[in-house]
């Protein structure tokens, strides 16, 4: 194998220190790496191979959306099988229903998962990086997102993880191209029909943003949502019980964001897969501080020292 770059050893590092801060030691640990074909997976696979050489498979993701998509699959099962990395070609277990991107992700991550849990693999790795996270954010803060929101891309959620958040895109495209990786473009990503394809272009030429930078805020962030759910653990198990079929939540003197996630958090459990927008919930958390009455989806919220939060009866 032929000596690294400093650009290519960086990048090594990078992981390296990224899946250690993470995880912890990572001596013994399988990991999986989601790889589309295009240049961020096809370097993240290559150093994936380089630092945990013998731990490392790959899966690919083919969704049938365009012709081109089988071929792309076995051009990354090729170079792996030159490698003597174990690759596999996953489907969409569900047909294709509402938003293609939301359709694509969620049967993308289902699918990632049940191949990690089948080959048990203890880290399933994507190639996000920072270009990807001022995106996310960008988008998010233009939805009038909140914390939550404006974390971002996670560089760890479940058993994911993206060590890649604070790589630039063009340092994986340098390094696809040195080391002759193969690799695709897929061409939704410059598709300007796309919330994120539009965003990207506009950003372009604009140079005095900071990617890294922004990666950084949206980690601390993150951090930020973490310790409130911390928090909000604690206020449930004191200040939130069931009674009568209805949930009581006895205390109410805490700040907007405390309620909101109190609240957000008695949703959820009175309607799973329920997704209130927030200025809704803003607007009941009002009314129900100014002690009056309110729906909130299928729900009834009544204010008061005590709020109780109960399903709505059927209308007539």
């Amino acid at each position: 194998m032929a000596e690294p770059s400093s650009a290519q050893s960086d990048l090594e590092a990078l992981l390296i220190q990224t899946v250690g801060d993470l995880v912890g030691e990572a001596a013994g640990l399988r990991f999986g790496v989601a790889v589309s074909g295009g240049p961020d997976s096809m370097t993240l696979l290559d150093l994936a191979h380089r630092c945990f050489a013998g731990r490392v498979e790959a899966a690919t993701v083919d969704h049938g959306l365009r012709p081109e998509s089988a071929d792309e699959a076995a051009m990354v099962a090729q170079w792996c099988s030159g490698r003597g990395i174990p690759h596999a070609v996953l489907h969409p277990a569900a047909p294709l229903t509402g938003n293609v991107q939301q359709w694509a992700r969620a049967q993308r991550y289902a699918a990632l998962e049940e191949w990690r849990v089948e080959r048990r693999i203890d880290w399933l790795c994507t190639a996000h990086h920072a270009d990807d996270q001022l995106e996310t954010v960008l988008m998010r803060l233009n939805r009038g997102s909140g914390v939550n929101g404006l974390s971002g891309i996670r560089a760890r959620q479940g058993h994911v993880l993206r060590p890649l958040l604070n790589a630039r895109r063009a340092d994986l495209l340098d390094h696809v191209r040195s080391a002759g990786l193969p690799f695709v473009n897929d061409p939704s990503n410059a598709d300007p029909r796309f919330d994120r394809a539009a965003i990207r272009q506009h950003l372009e030429n604009v140079s005095w943003l900071d990617a890294r930078a922004a990666a950084r805020s949206a980690a601390a962030l993150a951090e930020c949502a973490e310790a409130l759910d911390w928090m909000i653990d604690d206020l449930a198990a004191a200040h939130v019980r069931r009674e009568d079929g209805a949930w009581l939540l006895t205390r109410t003197d805490l700040p907007r964001e405390l309620l909101r996630r109190l609240v957000m958090r008695i949703v959820a459990e009175a309607q799973p897969g329920a997704l209130p927008r927030g200025d809704g919930i803003d607007r009941a958390i009002l009314i129900a501080a100014q002690g009056g009455q309110t729906s909130l989806g299928a729900l009834l919220i009544k204010g008061g020292a005590v709020w109780k939060i109960s399903v709505a009866p059927a209308r007539r």
